[in-house]
């Protein structure tokens, strides 16, 4: 008898009272608040890794995984390409000319950089430029720019673009800037409008001529490979004295160190929901026990323990808390497939790195959601199962 005692209470004291519908109704609060709650933070969490991840895709592709530097002037040349090539010949490799530009059209100037690549190598490091050059020819002095450049100069392909280095020549009496149009001949999409607006690249020879470098010589190598943290070690081991090797991570490390504070602090705000609506449990079991007194005194002097009556106020949180936290599972997970499937929510593309909702949720953040979730019911519980253990059968009995 003692055995069945338990679950039969939990089930009697959970039905609905008409003397006493604000202890259901608190309950059931309860119930939604942890529900809504523990929803939320799925969506959210997933929300948050998909811009993350999103914006490391973007970003990678943008500042390319791994990049050789030069430690002085001519330190980066054909020789440490061919050295790098024959060592990992499952990377790829990309040399590269670099200028800071402004970049004319009409009345309007837009600073930014001039990328002098070899298009069939940049293409094998850049996945967004490979798009961009697809079924186009390049000349000399061909220009492919961002979606962004574009639009703000309202210009087209085949359209002429005047360049202004920052490298100075002598004219005369005074010193000019070197200035030369390159014409439009295609454009590249990162999603990422800073990049786009920012970013061109023409022929490496094109800035050979223009900044009077020898062909050997390059301002840098684009590395492509998918294990960037791994191979930067093995690179910079086999790079000289005069140069070095940067992960695209290294010049993204606030941005990163921003969304994970962020992730952190929403995770918070958002546990306070459950943590609120676990008052919820705590005003309704407290008003249950007092409710319950009478009955409680009976059932202890029949003989029920006080271990009996504790189970049955904690498993009652539980019942209500578990619950909870199953419906939110569910209606969180639907709304994530249902936000990932369908075009439910459209993105500004000139802000975000993607038009729709990027959703991404991990496995470490939901057992983090359901482990926090579950703690906080349990603890909710405990106080008002303690105090129904505590009832003095002589009192109550005396004065009921």
């Amino acid at each position: 008898m003692k055995k069945s005692i338990v679950p039969y209470l939990v089930k009697r004291f959970l039905r609905f009272d008409k003397e006493q519908p604000f202890i259901f109704l608190s309950a059931l609060l309860a119930f939604l608040g942890i529900m809504l709650g523990v929803m939320v933070l799925l969506i959210a969490m997933a929300l948050m890794n998909g811009f993350d991840k999103e914006f490391k895709k973007k970003l990678t592709i943008m500042n390319y995984p791994l990049t050789v530097l030069p430690k002085f002037y001519g330190s980066v040349n054909d020789s440490l390409l061919t050295t790098l090539e024959s060592n990992f010949p499952n990377l790829h490799f990309s040399p590269y000319l670099q200028s800071s530009v402004m970049v004319r059209h009409g009345s309007k100037l837009e600073g930014g950089y001039l990328f002098g690549v070899n298009f069939e190598a940049e293409a094998e490091v850049n996945s967004v430029l490979a798009s961009g050059i697809k079924g186009k020819n390049f000349n000399k002095f061909d220009v492919l720019i961002g979606k962004s450049l574009k639009n703000e100069f309202n210009v087209a392909t085949d359209e002429k673009l005047m360049y202004l280095f920052t490298n100075v020549e002598p004219g005369g009496l005074s010193v000019t800037p070197k200035i030369k149009r390159f014409t439009i001949r295609s454009l590249f999409d990162s999603g990422l409008s800073a990049y786009d607006k920012a970013y061109s690249y023409t022929s490496i020879e094109a800035l050979q001529a223009m900044l009077h470098v020898p062909s050997n010589m390059y301002d840098g190598i684009h590395i492509y490979t998918t294990n960037p943290h791994e191979d930067i070690k093995k690179i910079a081991e086999m790079l000289p004295m005069g140069a070095t090797v940067k992960g695209w991570w290294e010049d993204n490390v606030n941005f990163f160190a921003a969304l994970e504070m962020e992730k952190a602090s929403l995770f918070i705000v958002l546990m306070l929901i459950i943590l609120i609506a676990s008052i919820n449990i705590i005003s309704s079991l407290l008003m249950t026990v007092m409710n319950r007194r009478g009955e409680i005194a009976l059932l202890l002097s029949l003989g029920a323990t006080t271990q009996e009556i504790k189970k049955v106020f904690l498993y009652l949180g539980v019942v209500i808390g578990i619950g909870g936290i199953f419906a939110g599972i569910v209606l969180g997970l639907s709304g994530i497939w249902i936000l990932g499937t369908f075009d439910i929510v459209s993105l500004p593309k000139d802000v975000y790195p993607t038009t729709t909702l990027p959703l991404d949720l991990s496995v470490q953040d939901f057992f983090l959601i359901i482990s926090g979730a579950f703690v906080i019911v349990i603890a909710s519980s405990f106080y008002p199962a303690k105090k129904a253990s505590e009832v003095d059968i002589l009192t109550v009995l005396r004065n009921e």
